[in-house]
């Protein structure tokens, strides 16, 4: 075993570390994310990471990637874990003292899956990986700042902030907290490989590409195009799967829409998706028409290559258990970078 992959979902950043020719093994509880996990090819350990010992795996972890349940911090759900900020704090205090009070914590936790945010703390100052490597929900940056400054006290050089995947070559700009932790050399966030709008060149480099657009990564989606709108004569019908110099008009014009509130976001085409959430607002995770009629959800393959995945990916489970994995991975693509920057010589197995 090399790299450690804590709560490893169905395989984000699990095929980040493949890129670079990382040897990665996860622990992973649900059933259906560890079917999906190996029929990717992807080694893990089906158990609970708060229960799992960390004794057997000393000297053999060289990195650790973590990227903790984010339900009871997300905006998504009921935010329990904001309520429960000032026991994870006191756990991550008590693990660097060597006192391990998680059970009396989590019991004392509105939501006890808010303790888990921990977890990574206890494996690294048990294990001592080079490296740490972890992801999580914006609303957990003072948690990871907490964690970093910890392990900073017992040699990690750190970097604790928030990146956008768009900035990274993903057609979304989805945002999360990151932490970044190295015992050999200085922690440093990935650069930007996209700017919004680009960026021009100049005298040190070619500058960057504008961000990558759903329309740039999906093409447009399956359905049928009328050239002169809700008019009921003239223009022509096209489907929006035949050759791309048919595609014009409405179809360039219809929106993904997430969420159903008034406020929901609403992203054109020609632009990148906004975050996707799944869970139980799955079914309004949508396109609609330019007017706001619904013209189907978005499908599963769809929500995979936004995502960052491929669109063959092999997901496990009912089509709701699908959605959740998508919506909690690491975008692979954004997990390459972040390894790449902590682990400079696997760039050389990507090149």
């Amino acid at each position: 075993m090399t790299v450690l992959d804590l709560f490893a979902g169905p395989g984000g950043w699990s095929q980040g570390a493949r890129v670079l020719g990382l040897n990665e093994v996860g622990i992973e509880i649900d059933a259906a994310v560890c079917a999906t996990r190996a029929a990717v090819g992807h080694a893990t350990i089906r158990a609970d990471v708060a229960a799992y010992p960390t004794k057997p795996l000393r000297g053999k972890v060289t990195g650790q990637i973590g990227s903790p349940p984010c339900q009871t911090f997300s905006a998504a759900g009921l935010r329990a874990g904001n309520t429960d900020l000032p026991l994870c704090h006191q756990a991550l205090d008590d693990l660097a003292r060597g006192n391990d009070t998680r059970t009396a914590l989590r019991e004392a936790c509105t939501d006890p899956r808010s303790l888990l945010v921990v977890e990574p703390l206890r494996y690294a100052l048990d294990l001592r990986p080079e490296w740490i490597a972890l992801e999580e929900v914006p609303a957990v940056l003072p948690l990871f700042e907490h964690t970093a400054r910890l392990l900073a006290h017992v040699g990690y050089s750190t970097w604790t902030g928030v990146l956008n995947t768009a900035d990274f070559g993903l057609a979304q700009t989805r945002r999360r907290a990151f932490l970044m932790a190295s015992r050999t050399r200085p922690a440093l966030p990935p650069q930007p490989t996209h700017a919004d709008g680009g960026t021009p060149a100049d005298l040190f480099g070619d500058g960057l590409p504008p961000w990558r657009t759903m329309l740039d990564v999906l093409g447009c989606p399956p359905g049928i195009v009328h050239t002169r709108g809700n008019h009921t004569s003239g223009g022509s019908r096209f489907s929006t799967t035949g050759p791309s110099w048919a595609v014009t008009g409405r179809a360039r014009s219809w929106l993904l829409k997430v969420g159903s509130r008034p406020s929901a976001s609403r992203r054109r085409l020609d632009q990148p998706a906004p975050t996707l959430l799944f869970g139980h607002r799955l079914n309004d995770v949508s396109w609609i028409d330019v007017d706001g009629s619904p013209v189907r959800r978005l499908d599963v393959t769809e929500a995979a290559v936004l995502q960052g995945f491929p669109a063959h990916y092999p997901w496990a489970g009912s089509r709701t258990k699908q959605f959740e994995q998508i919506g909690n991975a690491v975008p692979p693509p954004l997990a390459t970078a972040v390894l790449g920057s902590l682990v400079p010589a696997a760039l050389e197995v990507a090149a």
